[in-house]
């Protein structure tokens, strides 16, 4: 059954009303005929069964034939701090987080980055690039929010956002040897973790030091160095593991 995400003022009692780029994708992509059952999901963890009831230029309407709770959900709350990758690498990163579990995806400006800010709105146009597949791989797997991508922020603000907002943080580090990911995992007993991912030339000395200054603890992901885009995705799935989501 496809399934498609609305905002919550889009839905009322018995009827929701889909918007935007899906309307295309129903009509013309798609084509699903009016009497066909569809989910709907308002961004908030509540999915809905629904039918068909009209299609126009621009609105979607469907009635709502039965309540579901959504279940996907992990619950334990990821948030990853990705440090800025070349452009296809990046969103194979959004992609795959987003079907692992992610909660929250913030793109990181470190040292090393090799991928320079842009204009403004060179980069509000990449961020609403990203958050369209964000919401595609959402779809796929069935998630019952649609992860958010924000703008980007330096490390020393990311580090705060932890200390204000997240039970705690990790930083994988290619030279450290003596605490394991799983090791550290089995010591938390929290419910909300933000994961520090470097770039291609990896996080500096300095930048893991401060990380550990605001309680984020260096840990290694085993004895093979990772790519940027692999290091992240293997610790989501480990988390999830680890947390009985997987």
């Amino acid at each position: 059954m496809a399934k498609f995400f609305v905002n919550p003022e889009d839905v009322s009692e018995d009827t929701i009303y889909i918007k935007g780029s899906d309307v295309n994708h129903i009509k013309n992509v798609l084509r699903l005929p009016i009497g066909k059952e569809i989910l709907i999901n308002d961004r908030q963890g509540h999915d809905y069964e629904c039918i068909i009831k009209e299609i126009n230029a621009e609105v979607v309407t469907a009635q709502i034939i039965n309540h579901i709770t959504n279940h996907t959900e992990p619950a334990v709350e990821t948030v990853l701090f990705q440090s800025l990758i070349k452009g296809e690498k990046m969103e194979f990163v959004i992609q795959k987080s987003v079907e692992i579990g992610v909660t929250k995806i913030i793109p990181l400006v470190t040292k090393r980055c090799v991928v320079k800010l842009e204009s403004e709105s060179k980069l509000k146009n990449k961020i609403v690039r990203w958050q369209k597949i964000a919401e595609s791989a959402a779809k796929q797997s069935k998630r019952g929010i649609v992860p958010e991508i924000t703008l980007p922020m330096e490390l020393n603000v990311a580090l705060e956002y932890v200390k204000s907002n997240l039970d705690c943080g990790c930083i994988p580090y290619e030279n450290e040897s003596s605490y394991h990911i799983k090791e550290y995992l089995q010591s938390l007993n929290s419910r909300s973790i933000g994961v520090f991912i470097g770039p291609e030339g990896g996080f500096t000395e300095e930048e893991v030091n401060l990380a550990t200054e605001y309680g984020v603890q260096s840990i290694t992901l085993g004895k093979r160095i990772l790519r940027s885009e692999t290091a992240g995705l293997v610790t989501l799935a480990n988390i999830m593991y680890e947390m009985g989501e997987i």
